[in-house]
């Protein structure tokens, strides 16, 4: 019988009786807590059991298995077919809604691959972060956009093609207009597609087949064809094209050196080993093709804590492989995996050729291993020192802060206002939140400025403030009215009765509000504050030199700012903080401004949305081709109708 006294389950009979006609078939589960937000994604090939499994004693569970027991109070499955169809649909649910309590690669849906565009007359080489079915090849997954721009930049060097980020097919289409190729071609740096004459079609598309090639590992090949390529040009007295191919050819050769060469000749494989420490862990891939080392990228795993090592690799597997375009024959692990015969099951319906899974104990596929192990140590070393080191400079910024400041405490969360606008349009405030000296960007918010006119930043900052503890006192009282209706039952409150979004949102009070401005926006900061009774938050302006080269601190009650030394620690916190909140003030005005700017009067026409716009202005080219349109022409555009037309005749 299972025991879910330690649960969050509010009917535990129900929840049983639900639990006992769970079927002994493969299938997925989804753990859920009381606000049926979702806690974890499983699968089992017995679902009954192992669903009953987390009903045990407590002691026989992980510490991170208990803390996500303690929160269930619901449940769904999906009964599958088999248990490839279970491990497909978890793999999906754990993509679509990245739950807490599983393990998970970081930012998977981010990570940028090298696109060529083999479809195109004249292909572009260039990164993406989408995997579309639409003729082009598509390498990677890389771990960083760093990574790619790297192996860019060196392919373009070799091979001349239209620069990765600077050759879009507008700029193209207007070269070819001009019969003059950019400065790139002069750079040496693009064969110059875009001029007739210049280079060849066969000659272009020789250099992308060999980005292809050389990105497969096939450096071989590419040597021995550009040196054939050589030697013709040479015998036919064509001294400039045969110079150009022998650097290329001495560049490719150094490149070649640095390539680990394996013994085992023409080896296609993944090597995959992993480090962690407590709930991260970094998994390093080493990709071989052709026998040559052609790249290592480490990749970060999230919730780890408490997991097997068996389960670290197998969550690794279908996350990264679900997206990568290619998948070797031969994948080299660190440690077995949870259900192997399924995963090459799946490998071989993805990628449509057998791929292996090996564990090597001894020789030189072993020495792969430990040399990928080293490099995933190294990479959380650096992850963990890079950690502490933030940590430290926050710590010591928000010391510093508080001895400056002579504040109680230290001001563990800061919130700093901006105004921005154009000449008083479209003016609007940023709320950018710090925690224990690092942005928290859930909590960051933008309001428009409703009640002031004109460019007038005092009045704005005080509308905000007050707009944003009027929020605060509505949402604390919202609390306490909770609590008193609680009385002597607080023990026995379910997860979810409060109005913990609210409060969570706008009840969280600042330790130290800054605000973007001199003295006179600090006095208005103030004055709302007072108005609603949160005098007691201190307030500090963030002065600036005309370059933003200063950043001095403005306290009220003082005479003069508070110039902060160079080498402040409290200087480097206050800077980031305020610049973070002028990069998101400014960015919403910007768009809130181009949004005006381009605005359309028929966006103003009831009845006329988006499709119907679009529709119309690729009917009559303007506004001034829709207004001398006669009521049956636009009747007769697709999707509008006559009632639709007349109306909108009638408007304009």
């Amino acid at each position: 019988m299972p025991d879910l006294s330690y649960t969050a389950i509010v009917d535990p009979a129900a929840f049983e009786e639900r639990l006992k006609h769970v079927p002994q078939s493969p299938g997925v589960y989804l753990w859920k807590d009381a606000q049926g937000r979702l806690l974890y994604v499983g699968k089992s090939k017995v679902l009954r059991d192992r669903m009953r499994s987390y009903f045990g004693a407590p002691r026989g569970l992980s510490a991170k298995t208990r803390r996500m027991v303690a929160q269930i109070a619901d449940f769904e499955i999906f009964v599958t077919q088999s248990e490839l169809e279970a491990l497909l649909l978890e793999m999906n649910l754990i993509k679509q809604h990245r739950p807490r309590y599983n393990i998970l690669l970081r930012d998977d849906k981010t990570y940028p691959y090298i696109k060529v565009t083999l479809q195109d007359e004249w292909p572009r080489v260039f990164t993406t972060r989408k995997v579309l079915d639409d003729g082009a090849r598509y390498f990677g997954p890389y771990a960083s956009a760093g990574s790619v721009y790297k192996t860019l930049d060196l392919l373009n060097r070799l091979f001349a093609f239209r620069p990765p980020y600077d050759c879009k097919d507008e700029k193209f289409k207007r070269h070819r207009r001009m019969g003059k190729p950019c400065l790139y071609y002069d750079m040496k740096r693009c064969l110059g597609p875009c001029v007739p004459g210049l280079v060849s079609q066969e000659d272009y598309r020789q250099a992308i087949e060999s980005v292809c090639r050389f990105l497969e590992g096939k450096s071989d090949q590419i040597v021995r064809d550009i040196r054939k390529r050589m030697d013709h040009a040479a015998e036919e007295l064509n001294f400039e094209r045969a110079a150009y191919l022998r650097d290329q050819l001495r560049a490719i050769e150094k490149v070649m050196e640095k390539q680990q060469v394996l013994r085992t000749v023409d080896t296609d494989q993944d090597v995959i080993a992993f480090a962690r420490e407590d709930s991260s862990a970094v998994v390093q891939v080493l990709f071989i093709r052709g026998g040559k080392l052609i790249n290592t990228e480490p990749f970060t795993l999230q919730g780890a804590e408490d997991e097997s090592d068996a389960a670290l690799v197998a969550s690794f597997l279908t996350q990264f492989y679900d997206t990568a375009p290619n998948i070797p024959p031969n994948l080299l692990l660190a440690e077995h995996v949870e259900e192997p015969i399924i995963i090459e099951r799946w490998f071989a319906q993805k990628s449509g050729h057998k791929v292996e899974l090996h564990v090597p104990r001894r020789g030189e596929k072993r020495q792969l291993l430990e040399l990928a192990t080293q490099n995933a140590r190294q990479k959380l070393a650096e992850m963990r020192f890079q950690w502490l080191n933030s940590e430290q400079r926050a710590v010591a910024g928000l010391s510093e802060l508080r001895d400056l400041l002579e504040l109680a405490g230290l001001p563990q969360r800061i919130e700093c206002y901006d105004i921005s606008n154009t000449q008083g349009a479209q003016s609007v405030a940023s709320m950018v939140v710090f925690e224990h000296g690092e942005p928290k960007t859930s909590a960051y918010r933008r309001f428009k400025i409703r009640t002031v006119e004109g460019a007038n930043d005092v009045a704005s900052i005080n509308e905000v403030i007050r707009r944003r503890f009027k929020r605060a006192a509505e949402a604390l009282a919202t609390e306490n009215d909770a609590d008193g209706a609680k009385g002597d039952n607080e023990d026995q409150k379910q997860p979810g009765e409060a109005a913990e979004e609210k409060i969570s949102r706008w009840g969280v009070l600042p330790d130290l509000l800054l605000i973007d401005g001199g003295i006179g926006q600090v006095n208005a900061a103030l004055a709302a504050l007072r108005e609603l009774g949160f005098e007691h938050i201190p307030v500090a302006g963030v002065a600036k030199g005309v370059d933003r080269n200063r950043f001095d601190l403005v306290r009220p009650g003082y005479d003069g700012p508070l110039v902060l030394a160079r080498d402040s620690k409290a200087l480097h916190l206050v800077q980031q903080i305020d610049e973070e909140a002028h990069r998101f003030a400014i960015t919403y005005h910007r768009k809130l401004r181009s949004k005006a700017t381009f605005a359309s009067p028929l966006e103003d026409v009831p009845g006329i949305g988006s499709k119907r716009k679009r529709a119309l202005l690729k009917a009559f080219g303007s506004l001034d081709g829709i207004r001398n349109a006669s009521i049956e022409e636009l009747a007769a555009v697709p999707g509008m109708t006559r009632k639709a037309a007349e109306e909108l005749k009638g408007l304009l």
